[in-house]
């Protein structure tokens, strides 16, 4: 019945703008496919919609009926059926693997999920009467910050980005390779969860107990090279005890937990079952695009799962970090731009933060190359001592590179009352 209302609700009309708004398309017309196909091209050709006279000489047959329903109840209806349509083979399919394989099963209901999405009217949000509602949210966010951000680790960044934003976030670090992204990305969530936040981190290229070394070299400043080689850390067996007494968790997730197939929809299972508040993901390359469909190409498929990456930050309300790494233009470029963005330049579009790093001589370049709440182009210059995880601010002047002075409390120890004492009072992250 909705079909037919719709289309009378088109003819009234004398325009298609109902269906395109909210992509109302062929696909959801079964009873009334060539009457909405005879409208759509008669408007194309000519410019219009057909008028009564025109359609019913065309389909003499066609019920002309007075449509009163508000074009709201029209959408949602038609969604509604359109749904169940799609549904039901979905369903079906389901039933009959379930027989024989259960995990592919299910893996096939996940990957179905995100065309299999509820769907109303089109009704857009009046920024006027939600104005109160604005200010309040400005009240909370300026009263308590923490609600709403999370620090980055650098305290610069924070100048510039404000932060990582709790949900639509989607903040993309690239480089070449061996330029320290990873490095980066681990320090932004070890900060978080010296915060108290918990955190998931997406590793496809590193052990736990790799990881795990890095975590300890950035948090309680241990020599790297000692933990990956099994030599002397002076301070090691003290300082996993003190870590032994946190409660709040890291986790690190392989692909092959994912079974080698790293989707969207398997991300969002995670993040709910473990309450995840910040995810890390290793390396955007190893994702698999649930939207995937035969033709499309590697720069449309990773397109497809950057946007559906911002989608799960929106949804649950948690900043998503990815690495990417940077085309071999990168490597020759002064510092690498979002044009350098390996296989897809949907990566860059769909971000709100993109950073670029680059090593040079004796320091570490951060690059802001794309700030969606702030200022672009700026650049963060650091001494980096890779082997204890110290990070040390330098000015950015081209003429005289100065470190900037801290007190030690402005970052304050991952446990304050029995962190080891930093030996200088230079930026230490």
């Amino acid at each position: 019945m909705v079909e037919l209302q719709l289309v009378n609700r088109v003819l009234k009309n004398k325009s298609t703008s109902i269906l395109t708004l909210n992509s109302i398309g062929p696909e959801y017309f079964t009873e009334y496919l060539e009457e909405y196909t005879f409208i759509v091209e008669h408007e194309r050709e000519y410019g219009t919609v057909p008028d009564k006279e025109t359609f019913v000489a065309k389909f003499p047959d066609f019920p002309l009926i007075e449509v009163s329903e508000p074009d709201k109840y029209l959408i949602d209806t038609i969604n509604e059926e359109h749904l169940y349509n799609q549904t039901v083979p979905v369903v079906q399919k389901m039933a009959e693997l379930l027989n024989t394989d259960s995990q592919a099963a299910v893996e096939y209901l996940l990957s179905s999920l995100p065309s299999l999405q509820v769907r109303s009217a089109i009704m857009g949000t009046d920024i006027i009467s939600q104005a109160r509602k604005r200010y309040e949210e400005w009240r909370a966010m300026k009263e308590d910050r923490e609600q709403f951000v999370i620090g980055t680790g650098f305290d610069q960044l924070d100048d510039v980005v404000g932060g990582w934003h709790r949900g639509e976030e989607l903040g993309v670090i690239f480089a070449r390779t061996g330029q320290g992204k990873s490095w980066v990305l681990i320090k932004s969530l070890q900060h978080a969860h010296r915060l108290g936040f918990r955190v998931g981190l997406i590793e496809p290229e590193m052990s736990d107990s790799k990881t795990g070394y890095r975590f300890d070299t950035l948090q309680g400043h241990l020599s790297n090279a000692a933990l990956v080689r099994g030599e002397d850390a002076d301070g090691y067996e003290e300082y996993i005890s003190r870590l032994e007494q946190e409660k709040t968790p890291f986790f690190v997730v392989h692909p092959k937990e994912f079974h080698r197939k790293i989707t969207v929809s398997k991300l969002r299972s995670f993040c709910l079952t473990n309450n995840i508040e910040i995810l890390g993901i290793d390396g955007i390359s190893y994702m698999t695009d649930e939207r995937a469909v035969r033709g499309d190409n590697r720069s449309t498929q990773l397109t497809n799962i950057s946007e559906d990456l911002m989608d799960l930050s929106i949804e649950l309300g948690i900043p998503i970090l990815v690495v990417c790494q940077a085309n071999r233009g990168g490597a020759t470029e002064n510092n690498p731009g979002l044009e350098n963005i390996r296989d897809s330049d949907g990566i860059a579009f769909n971000a709100s933060v993109v950073i670029s790093i680059k090593q040079k001589d004796d320091h570490t370049d951060l690059y802001i190359e794309k700030n969606r709440n702030g200022i672009t182009g700026s650049k963060l210059m650091y001494m980096w001592d890779i082997d204890k995880g110290i990070f040390t601010y330098i000015e950015n002047d081209e003429e005289e590179h100065t470190s900037r002075q801290q007190n030690p409390d402005d970052d304050p120890p991952w446990n304050s009352s029995t962190a080891p004492e930093y030996k200088d009072a230079t930026e230490v992250f």
